[in-house]
């Protein structure tokens, strides 16, 4: 007799609709503005191919990507380049570790090569942190008109600078 009062009253409850299922009233239709009204502001901003951040998370995932969808092929390919001397020289530490702890070497030495691989590890991640943040900037920087020229100066000497336009 439980049995059926319980599967009855469960299905009563099932039977009557949810919260969920009634459907909200529509708000009523809001007048759109007339495109008369308001004054249009040409743009005057180049976007880059890339959003700001967009270009930080990409190369702080492997530093140079965000350069290179950017057009820094150079930079990028400087932090590409710096990445894989860096891991590198920790595998390779790491490695050096390894066989000195093996061969059961002199404590001071293990504790030297133990700072090396830390010295190695921090430069990699300050690679991918330095990468991610000149991604940030040159992507916020991407319009900028700003020119770099290197020029003789009339004394003879090479002077650098730089040429802004307003």
């Amino acid at each position: 007799m439980r049995l059926l009062t319980v599967i009855a009253v469960t299905t009563l409850i099932a039977a009557s609709p949810a919260v969920a299922q009634i459907v909200p009233q529509q708000p009523p239709q809001q007048r759109r503005p007339d495109p008369s009204d308001t004054i249009p502001v040409p743009h005057f901003r180049e976007e880059p191919p890339v959003s700001p951040l967009g270009a930080m998370w990409r190369s702080l995932l492997l530093p140079g990507w965000g350069q290179s969808i950017l057009g820094r092929r150079v930079t990028g390919a400087v932090f590409i380049f710096w990445e894989g001397v860096t891991l590198t020289m920790t595998v390779k530490s790491v490695h050096q570790l390894n066989h000195l702890e093996s061969i059961e070497a002199d404590q001071e030495q293990i504790d030297g090569k133990k700072r090396e691989v830390e010295d190695w590890a921090v430069l990699l991640v300050f690679n991918h942190l330095l990468a991610a943040a000149e991604a940030f900037v040159s992507a916020e920087l991407w319009d900028f008109p700003g020119e770099l020229a290197t020029r003789r100066l009339p004394s003879g000497d090479v002077g650098t600078g730089v040429n802004l336009y307003w």
